[in-house]
């Protein structure tokens, strides 16, 4: 019994000396890995510096490569603003050409207001800063109300139609007696509005725009005065305990 014991035990002792050989030989290929993944690394870095050494270095594009064509923006102007546009003309033409250095010119065939850069021209959006400017003027603002457009970045102007079944006296609810409406309107939200008959025009930042935008449409819409004015004082006090 116990000699046919014995040669089951030698057998497992093989087998695990094999399993050991086998496990002893897979770690000597991990070497190997190791050392052809090194050896691979150092080749790529050799090309990579080989590579950088060999990218060309060209000279800077001078300034007037780097400009495209003159661009030019047309204003229509109508025609129950030529007087204000002439009467106003220095005004609207110095802060153009001496700030901005653009040209400006009023056609008289097409009646238009053209505004071209030149090579003197330095900021990229000076062209859009005038047209905005200028078709502040003619949709009604006064010049230094418009004028905040070129000073500052983060004004907009935006017009929308509040045409309605009773236009005078949504007109005159928004006016109030002697413009007293709309000027408290104009104060509480930091904001300049012009109605030109169905048209609404709004100059001011984004957030202001939305405030004096609700409690115009609110007048529109029949609730009285008083409650817009209180609606419009809690939600700026809101914004400037924000900021």
């Amino acid at each position: 019994m116990d000699t046919e014991k014995a040669p089951a035990v030698d057998v497992e002792a093989t087998g695990e000396s094999k399993d050991g050989a086998e496990a002893f030989t897979k770690v000597k290929s991990k070497k190997k890995n190791q050392k052809r993944k090194r050896e691979q690394d150092a080749v790529d870095m050799d090309t990579e510096e080989s590579v950088a050494i060999k990218r060309p270095q060209f000279p800077p594009i001078s300034g007037d490569k780097l400009r495209g064509p003159d661009e030019m923006r047309k204003i229509p102007v109508p025609a129950h603003r030529y007087t204000p546009l002439k009467e106003n003309w220095l005004k609207i033409f110095t802060p153009i050409v001496e700030n901005l250095q653009l040209q400006v010119r009023f056609n008289l065939k097409t009646r238009n207001v053209e505004i071209k850069t030149c090579k003197e021209t330095q900021e990229i959006s000076a062209l859009t800063k005038a047209a905005d400017f200028v078709k502040a003027f003619i949709l009604g603002f006064q010049v230094e109300d418009a004028m905040a457009l070129i000073r500052l970045d983060e004004l907009f102007l935006e017009s929308f139609d509040a045409f309605c079944d009773h236009l005078s006296r949504a007109i005159g609810r928004i006016a109030g007696k002697g413009g007293k409406t709309k000027f408290t309107i104009e104060n509480v939200t930091k904001t300049r509005i012009v109605l030109a008959e169905t048209k609404i025009h709004i100059l001011g930042s984004f957030q202001n725009i939305k405030m004096a935008r609700t409690a115009i449409c609110n007048l529109i819409l029949g609730s009285p005065p008083s409650k817009v004015y209180g609606n419009i004082r809690a939600v700026a006090s809101r914004t400037a305990e924000r900021f």
